[in-house]
């Protein structure tokens, strides 16, 4: 299932992005002691007692302003509000209850969602200052200091027993394929001739998948789950007064849980910057990949039509170069037959475990065909030993010697000559250089 949001959300200048960068581990939200800073949703993965949840920072709530920055800044808030599974209602404790509090606190009534309000900025513990905060008639009032990180366990507590209980239903064993691309691209197509049905709705209007939509299914005894995204499109794209960003959170999100990513690239329009972006937010991720080519009989094609075309995707998508690709309609089916197949193939390279022997068997052929170039002042740069810790994506250690010594390019020749030793078509690998342990 999708990780829970959990939104926050109040008036201007609470201290909204204070919390969420102490929350979150990392500043990422800017934090000015002015009203209005915080103009776009930010979001990040925050983890407590084993759950996960995605925490979204939004800008203040003026309820009475008329500012055409602050209405889209309410829009925005709004937006958060429907989309989440738990609220943060942030108040002032030095500012007290205000009656912009009650008229926010009436949105967040008509929401229906779990509410808990946070009144930031106590001084001292204990207190009772959040007290008069109960009037808002939202339920649990909890006191903390965002800035002093004071009462911030106890409101991941608080919020972690709000979230939505995981559905014990859910077969994790089962291969999570994420649908995704850009607006338009055919993904909902794709995913309705997956199925043989129409499961999710299809439109020629941009932006129709708002959620991201799991269908499992059976294939050839295998349980599946298909995932059929939001499409991605370029921040500058997306209006601050509308859902759509958040749908794109989910999309990202989405390629975080898969466990296969398709990569669905329209056709007619070839390989556009966005389908380079959402490739890297793939292989940022470490999930094997298939580059689906949709709309592939809309196409005009000529001698070397298919060459020229895989080309240019080589060339844009370089970085995945080591996905296979496949052409197909979903309209008409055209080669739909062999993507799942794909599919289960770039998995199996993905959870690829080398065993130590052979493994180092490898590294002593790749050194001989190979050395290494010395490091700075001629000193010899030496390889030990190497171990595979982990898959998915499946990640080598390599011990040496001189581990800042060696060179990118002979980096990227390791990478490369794994690739032709093992069966890793369509997966990001991670080869990680560390020097020895006086143990070892």
């Amino acid at each position: 299932m999708p990780k829970p949001i959990v939104a926050v959300v109040g008036r201007p200048n609470v201290g909204k992005s204070t919390l969420f960068n102490h929350l979150v581990g990392q500043r990422i939200s800017i934090v000015e002691d002015t009203p209005g800073v915080t103009r776009d949703r930010i979001s990040a993965d925050c983890t407590w007692n084993g759950r996960t949840f995605s925490l979204v920072d939004t800008g203040g709530i003026d309820p009475q302003s008329e500012d055409q920055l602050l209405l889209h800044m309410r829009r925005q808030a709004q937006a958060a509000i429907e989309l989440a599974d738990v609220i943060l209602f942030m108040t002032d404790a030095k500012q007290g209850y205000s009656p912009d509090d009650e008229m926010v606190a009436q949105t967040l009534r008509k929401a229906g969602k779990p509410v808990l309000v946070v009144v930031n900025k106590v001084d001292s513990f204990p207190t009772t200052k959040h007290l008069e905060f109960f009037s808002l008639g939202l339920g649990d009032v909890l006191p903390i200091s965002a800035a002093n990180r004071m009462g911030l366990g106890d409101l991941l507590d608080e919020v972690v027993t709000m979230l939505p209980p995981a559905d014990p239903d859910e077969d994790n064993s089962a291969l999570r394929i994420a649908i995704v691309g850009k607006p338009n691209a055919g993904k909902s197509s794709l995913v309705n001739a997956i199925l043989g049905e129409e499961r999710v709705i299809v439109s020629d209007i941009p932006g129709t998948t708002r959620d991201a939509v799991d269908t499992p299914f059976a294939y050839e005894g295998e349980q599946l789950v298909l995932i059929d995204t939001a499409g991605i499109r370029r921040r500058s794209k997306v209006a601050l007064h509308t859902i759509e960003q958040y749908s794109v959170l989910r999309a990202v999100s989405a390629i975080g849980r898969c466990d296969v990513a398709v990569l669905v690239i329209d056709a007619v329009q070839g390989v556009t910057e966005q389908d380079e972006k959402i490739a890297g937010l793939i292989l940022e991720e470490g999930k094997p990949c298939v580059i689906a080519i949709n709309k592939w009989d809309l196409l005009e094609k000529t001698t070397g039509t298919t060459e020229a075309f895989d080309r240019e995707v080589v060339s844009k998508l370089h970085f995945l170069s080591f996905c296979p690709r496949i052409t197909l309609s979903a309209l008409t089916g055209q080669r739909l037959q062999k993507l799942l197949p794909l599919v289960q193939f770039v998995y199996r390279a993905a959870c690829l475990r080398v065993p130590t022997g052979i493994l180092n068997e490898w590294l002593q052929t790749a050194i001989a065909q190979n050395e290494p170039p010395s490091g700075p002042r001629a000193q010899r740069v030496r390889f030990y030993f190497a171990t595979q810790p982990s898959v998915c994506p499946p990640t080598f250690v390599i011990k040496t010697n001189r581990p800042d010594d060696v060179h990118f390019s002979y980096q990227r020749y390791l990478e490369n000559h794994l690739r032709k030793t093992f069966p890793l078509e369509g997966t990001p690998i991670r080869l990680l250089l560390r020097g020895r342990s006086e143990e070892e």
